[in-house]
């Protein structure tokens, strides 16, 4: 079935899930290569970013800035506390909550990972400018369907 236009609504190539996935597996693929230098996984890499901006952040704060469940981001940490990257430590105002802050090996690691960003983008083969724009728009897209809940209105 075919459109007014004569495009079909199923196929693949007109998914914008598909051409989302598609990019975001191909950027994945950049950052695997250059974060393997550094002994990092990409998700270990975004707690990191977290983390070189802001030194000490509660457990809970760290997962909302990602967008990752506890079930989720308690292994991952425990694995870069492992590896002596980061500490948990109990909040000393309150019991309940678990900070995490880098260690100076941590800290170091920042050195070994400014070029990363501009590799990347290099690899995508796309000027800077348009880079931000397409950032607006994900960053749109990511707001508008997670706010839109199981049913977007049409």
């Amino acid at each position: 079935m075919t459109t007014h236009q004569g495009e079909n609504p199923l196929s693949l190539d007109s998914q914008l899930c598909f051409a989302i996935y598609a990019a975001s597996r191909a950027v994945s693929g950049l950052y695997r290569e250059l974060l393997a230098d550094l002994g990092l996984t990409y998700p270990q890499y975004l707690v990191m970013l977290v983390l070189w901006e802001r030194d000490s952040i509660p457990v809970k704060d760290l997962g909302a800035a990602l967008r990752l469940d506890s079930g989720t981001l308690s292994p991952l940490l425990r694995r870069m506390a492992q590896r002596g990257l980061l500490r948990r430590t109990r909040s000393a105002g309150d019991e309940r909550v678990v900070l995490v802050a880098l260690t100076e090996d941590g800290a170091a690691l920042r050195e070994r990972a400014l070029d990363i960003p501009a590799r990347v983008l290099c690899g995508t083969g796309i000027p800077r400018d348009k880079a931000a724009e397409l950032r607006g728009l994900l960053d749109q897209i990511t707001e508008s369907a997670g706010s839109a809940g199981p049913h977007p209105a049409r």
